[in-house]
Parts: C-alpha cells; sequence; structure tokens
C-alpha cells in the first residue's frame, strides 16, 4: 500500500488494528499522523488516547501496556511505536540476527489479538524493509505495510502549487519544473524530503515580497545551491579553463563545511557520468534512455549533456586518473585534503 491509497482507506474510516510506515518520505509520514490524530483523537483527551513511544530500547511490555489501556472517551487508541528497529536487515558490521527458535515472538502473537479499539503504528523512517521478516509478513496479513516514497509526477506538482498557494504565490509549470529540478529532490546524494522544499518555498515566498508569481531568476537567487549544483559550476569553469573561478567554487564549498571527500567524491561521479555520457551516446542512447541508462533526472541529464562537448574520452580518462592519485594522496595522509583537492583542479583545469 502507498501513501495515496492509505488516505482514502483513513477517509472512508476503513481504519486497520496496526500498521507499519516506512519510507524515504518522512514528510508524509509526519503528516499521516497528524490527519490520524485530528481524525480520530479530541485534543482535550490527546494525553489519554495518543500515546508515542520512541526508541530501540522499547519492550513488548511496554507496547502492550499502552495498548491494553482503554480510550477514554473516544473510540479509538492511537499507539505509535517509533524506530525500534527490527523491520530491516542488519547492515554490514552489525550483529546478526539471533538464529531462530521454537519460542514464539510475544509481539507477533498480540498483534493477532489487538483489541477493535486499538490502531498501533511502527514508524521506521528507512527507505526498505524486510519483508521476508515474520513481523513485517504479520503485519501485512493483519493490517497494512505501507511506502512512504517521495512524492512524483502530478502529485508533486500538486503538493508545490498548493504549497505556494497557502503563502499566495503562483508557479507557472516551467518554473515549477525548474524548481524540482534545482532543488535537486530527486538526488541520490542528498536525502531531501518535502521539508526541504516546503522551507524554499516558504524563503521564496519572503523573498518577492508583493509579488504574486516566482520566477526562474527568483530560485536562482533564493533557493540553496546543493552541492550537485556547485559541482556543476565548477566543471563548468574547469572546462573553461578558468582557475581562479574553478578554485573560487571550491572554497564556497569548503566554507559550507562541505566534507573535502564527499566533494572528491562528487567530481569523480561528475567526471563518471560524463563518460558514461559519452560511451552510451556513440551507441545511440539518447532521451529518455539515456537517463534511463544513467539513472539521473532531465536537469541532470541536460547538464551533463551539455558538459559532454567539453571533453573527450581522453581527457575523462585523465581527470579520473587525476583524481584517483588525490583519493590516493588523502587517504595515505601524504597531502593535506583541502590542499591535494586544491591541486587536482589546478591540474584539471591545465
Amino acid at each position: 500500500m502507498n501513501y495515496q491509497e492509505l488516505t482514502m482507506h483513513i477517509n472512508k474510516g476503513e481504519l486497520k488494528s496496526t500498521y507499519l510506515f516506512y519510507g524515504e518520505e518522512e514528510y508524509l509520514i509526519d503528516q499521516t499522523l497528524k490527519f490520524l490524530k485530528d481524525k480520530y483523537i479530541d485534543d482535550s483527551f490527546e494525553t489519554l488516547n495518543y500515546q508515542i513511544l520512541e526508541g530501540k530500547d522499547i519492550l513488548f511490555e511496554d507496547i502492550h501496556n499502552a495498548c491494553e489501556t482503554l480510550p477514554f472517551m473516544s473510540e479509538k487508541k492511537i499507539v505509535i511505536v517509533k524506530d525500534l528497529g527490527i523491520f530491516s536487515r542488519k547492515k554490514r558490521g552489525e550483529s546478526s540476527e539471533p538464529k531462530p527458535t521454537k519460542k514464539k515472538d510475544p509481539l507477533i502473537e498480540y498483534l493477532q489479538k489487538l483489541a477493535d479499539y486499538v490502531c498501533l503504528i511502527f514508524v521506521e523512517k528507512e527507505k526498505k524493509v524486510d519483508k521476508s521478516k515474520s513481523i513485517v509478513k504479520t503485519i501485512g496479513k493483519i493490517g497494512e505495510v505501507v511506502e512512504f516514497n517521495k512524492l512524483k509526477g502530478k502529485d508533486l506538482n500538486d503538493w508545490i502549487k498548493n504549497t505556494f498557494k497557502m503563502h499566495d504565490k503562483s508557479i507557472n509549470q516551467y518554473c515549477l519544473n525548474y524548481f524540482i529540478e534545482y532543488s535537486f529532490y530527486f538526488s541520490r546524494e542528498d536525502n531531501k524530503t518535502l521539508y526541504n522544499l516546503e522551507n524554499e518555498i516558504v524563503k521564496l515566498s519572503n523573498f518577492v515580497g508583493e509579488k504574486k508569481e516566482i520566477s526562474k531568476e527568483d530560485i536562482e537567487n533564493v533557493v540553496a545551491k546543493s552541492l550537485e549544483t556547485n559541482i556543476f559550476a565548477l566543471l563548468d569553469s574547469v572546462s573553461a579553463k578558468n582557475v581562479n573561478n574553478s578554485i573560487k567554487i571550491y572554497n564556497e564549498m569548503c566554507i559550507s563545511n562541505v566534507p573535502y571527500l564527499q566533494i572528491l567524491h562528487m567530481i569523480v561521479r561528475q567526471f563518471r557520468l560524463i563518460k558514461h555520457y559519452v560511451i552510451i551516446n556513440n551507441e545511440g542512447y539518447v532521451g529518455k534512455d539515456a537517463m534511463a541508462k544513467l539513472k539521473i533526472g532531465s536537469y541532470e541529464y541536460n547538464k551533463v549533456a551539455r558538459q559532454s562537448k567539453n571533453f573527450k574520452i581522453e581527457q575523462l580518462n585523465k581527470a579520473l586518473s587525476l583524481c584517483l592519485n588525490c583519493d590516493k594522496l588523502i587517504k595515505t595522509g601524504s597531502m593535506d585534503s583541502k590542499l591535494a583537492i586544491e591541486m587536482l583542479i589546478i591540474s584539471l583545469c591545465q
């Protein structure tokens, strides 16, 4: 089940006894929890009928006791359990799960006996959960496992327009698309959510003052430049062999406290993208097919396509070789990180 389907069920009053909420869009998770509370919980009795438990140290007894207390002057009692940490695969380096025994999990047993007045919601702000786990299967069987992905297409467009409207502002489709791309909402490198977009919308609305419509220039003047945006600008400057401007852009990233290795990683990533683009373009891949191959959005694709015109394959291979040497200098402690990347940029310009 996704966010939209869950909203439809809630509006119809079709509330299950237990849910597992997970996904990368924490804004939608928080808004759904607020929606449920507003619909089912009277503010006067919130402390009695709406309870939140947080952390990996929560015991089964804590969950049991919270659910067993009857609601007061309310049809439902909602219990939220956040970040219990039992729904995802173990990450590398963490201790593995104990081997299953014949002893039954009390939580799994209890979920199947939940009273009608209880709505027990587990919240895990993780991109994925392990659907092979017994606890996840049980919730899916008696309740719903709901994934909160990033909004896309019309859903995202409508959300942005409505959020601007709340601030008495409007934005045309061209600028809306530019806003999404410029903000790098779909970046694989940054964990951006609708909270980030909302913050930028507030800043834009305050910046334009009495003006009603948001322009492209407003977006460029106000929206915080992402690391990707700075990397694009850096490579543009490098391809133009403008050493002074390249170092200036680099220093601006350093002042913003971007880790040096992250800057190097993004430079390498960009050169690899450009090289990959050149290769698949020579194979006949263009447009959406090329974007799918590169696994990037249209804004980034257009930038990569444009920048590819400034480099030959031999230059890209040389650039990646210089990056590899820079990485070795930093990781072996042979050169200060900031200086090593500065020397790399100068070499790339030459």
